[in-house]
Order: structure tokens, then C-alpha cells, then sequence
């Protein structure tokens, strides 16, 4: 039996949104565990999908409506042009933190090793072929096949 010391290995990453936050969530704590020395993988599923698409990736916006973050009703998050307000600001306060733009963080990170997978379920649920995502993409795996790849101890699943 392998001897387990407690320490973190590695961090699965499932991104099923792809919200603004949600996707810079994810994104930093990938980044953040390359930057401790830890293995990251993130696993794209769903809307998560969109934050690998070649022609969807640049364009997300923050979610306004049933965010209880926003501090807005849901009523005001709802009208018109509000999610664009709210996004615009958002890109601001990331750009005087130097917080790159999402095709260029995804570039960093797959240049520090992490894997980035898109779920098969969610790529034939929306048609998407892989030639739809972004290069560099490491590729198209079940669900099934994500779990094998967090086999062992000193691995961390998170779901965002």
C-alpha cells in the first residue's frame, strides 16, 4: 500500500459554466497550482465548453441575474444592457490588475502544463468537433476517462 504524506499532487478542475467569474475562478486556481509546483487539469463541460470555443472564448459575460454576489434585484440584473454594463466593468478592474484576457490566459496556462479537456457528453450535446475548440486543446475525454486521470492519493477535485 502507498504511503500517503497529506500532500497535494494535483488539482481536477470542472468548469461546467462560462461565466466571466466562473472561468477566471478556475482559470487562477489552475494557474496558481502550476505556480506551486502542482499538477492542474481542467475539464470543461457544458457551458464550461464555452471558454474553450474558438469563437466564444473572447465574448463571456458576467451573470447578473439569480447572482446573489451582484447585490443588484434580479429584476435590475435583468434589463437591458446590464449584463454588458456589468461585464465592461468587470474587464476594467482585471485590466488595472494586468489580468490577462481569457485566450491569453488560456495560453499561459497550457504553456505551464495544464491539461485542458473538453467533456465528450457536452461536445456531442452541442455539436461542437474538436476543430471548434481552441489549438492546443489536449482533448476530448467521458467523464469516465477524467476520473482515471485523478486516480491516486494527493488528488483534489473541485466543480466550478
Amino acid at each position: 500500500m502507498q504511503e500517503f504524506n497529506g500532500e497535494l499532487r494535483k488539482m481536477m478542475i470542472i468548469l461546467s459554466k462560462a461565466s466571466l467569474e466562473n472561468v477566471y475562478a478556475a482559470f487562477v486556481l489552475a494557474n496558481g497550482a502550476r505556480m506551486e509546483g502542482i499538477e492542474a487539469e481542467v475539464f470543461c463541460t457544458f457551458f464550461g465548453l464555452e471558454a474553450i470555443h474558438k469563437k466564444k472564448l473572447e465574448h463571456l459575460h458576467v451573470a447578473t441575474v439569480g447572482n446573489p454576489a451582484m447585490h443588484i434585484p434580479t429584476l435590475i440584473g435583468g434589463l437591458p444592457g446590464m449584463e454588458a454594463l456589468a461585464t465592461t466593468m468587470m474587464k476594467k478592474e482585471m485590466e488595472k490588475l494586468d489580468m490577462p484576457g481569457v485566450g491569453e490566459f488560456l495560453d499561459i496556462l497550457m504553456a505551464s502544463g495544464v491539461k485542458i479537456w473538453a467533456c465528450r457528453l457536452a461536445m456531442d450535446m452541442f455539436h461542437y468537433k474538436k476543430e471548434d475548440m481552441i489549438d492546443g486543446l489536449d482533448g476530448v475525454l467521458t467523464v469516465g476517462d477524467f476520473y482515471k486521470r485523478g486516480e491516486g492519493l494527493g488528488t483534489h477535485m473541485l466543480f466550478i
